[in-house]
């Protein structure tokens, strides 16, 4: 195999990828066009096969560098997974953590304990995982990590111990594009919109297995309503941006902020009684915490607790 390093030469193909020409692609990377041009053409040699179709315009990856390109991906992981494992041996005193959590939910909940409860604790080294909540969820029960942040936890498995943290609303994003809109207002009143009319507009909606969708999903269920959804994302943010922008009503948890346009969409609260969120950490039921575990989950919930005293806006 070819001797360059294989994160700099996954680096160099996305880049060639990226802009399909030498030029942008070596100034992106603060090398020369030469060198790159060479280093690719020296790989090709070793290798004895072309990674680069240079008939096509942009420059595209022949089916032999897609081979290629995905043994440079295997090497990172298999190197990455090594670091971790060996880190236990090689700093003893370094204690690692693994979190799972949903990725646009990690956004929210993360900074809100993380960074005081690592002041505390300097010598842990926090590994994320960010999937789905259901492949997480059999990631603990594997012990393949060690928590798992969500929200909902009615569903988890009998086979986790969760602490959970109170029960939140959600809100609905109205854009102008809806029947429902009311120019001008930022907020529509509680109970002013009928929830069964609104799930038959235009929606976008979270991908199925997220917990916000499963909760929609129950509310299509209760009032046998076949949804007319436009576009489906694994990030909220995605949906949200989506929504304001006129393409379908979308829901969502009042943990996340939306700066008010009344002239574009409205928000519409939600009544907890039937649609609500409860954010939680959870771990293996037969997992006994060492100090350092309990003072995450300690930090977890206490800090979330004073970040909705302080800012009751966010939830």
């Amino acid at each position: 195999m070819p001797k360059i390093d294989s994160l700099n030469m996954l680096r160099f193909l996305d880049m060639l990828l990226k802009h399909g020409n030498y030029t942008k692609a070596a100034k992106d990377l603060y090398i020369s066009q030469p060198y790159l041009t060479q280093t690719i053409q020296k790989v090709e040699s070793e290798l004895g096969i072309e990674i680069i179709n240079r008939k096509v315009s942009p420059l595209q990856l022949t089916d032999a560098d897609r081979i290629y390109y995905q043994y440079l991906n295997s090497l990172e992981t298999e190197k990455s997974n090594f670091q971790k494992q060996i880190i236990q041996y090689s700093s003893p005193q370094k204690t690692v953590l693994k979190i799972g959590v949903l990725s646009s939910l990690g956004t929210y909940l993360l900074p809100i304990f993380l960074n005081q409860y690592l002041a505390k604790h300097p010598q842990v080294n926090i590994e994320l995982q960010e999937d789905i909540p259901e492949i997480n969820e059999k990631k603990v029960l594997t012990g393949d990590i060690d928590f798992l942040l969500g929200q909902n936890p009615e569903t988890i498995s009998p086979h986790l111990t969760v602490r959970n943290q109170g029960t939140h609303g959600y809100f609905a994003i109205i854009p102008k594009t809806s029947q429902f809109f009311r120019k001008g207002v930022n907020s529509l009143e509680p109970n002013s919109v009928s929830l069964k009319k609104l799930l038959q507009e235009k929606l976008v909606l979270t991908t199925h297995g997220s917990a916000i969708r499963q909760q929609v999903d129950y509310l299509l269920q209760r009032y046998k309503i076949t949804p007319n959804v436009i576009l489906e994302s694994n990030n909220i943010f995605t949906t949200s941006k989506l929504a304001t922008s006129g393409l379908g009503v979308t829901f969502l948890p009042e943990s996340v902020y939306i700066h008010p346009n009344a002239n574009e969409f409205n928000i519409y609260p939600l009544p907890q009684s039937i649609i609500s969120l409860d954010y939680f950490i959870a771990y293996q039921a037969n997992r006994t915490l060492t100090q350092v575990e309990k003072d995450l989950v300690d930090s977890f919930l206490v800090n979330l607790r004073t970040s909705i005293d302080q800012d009751p806006t966010l939830l």
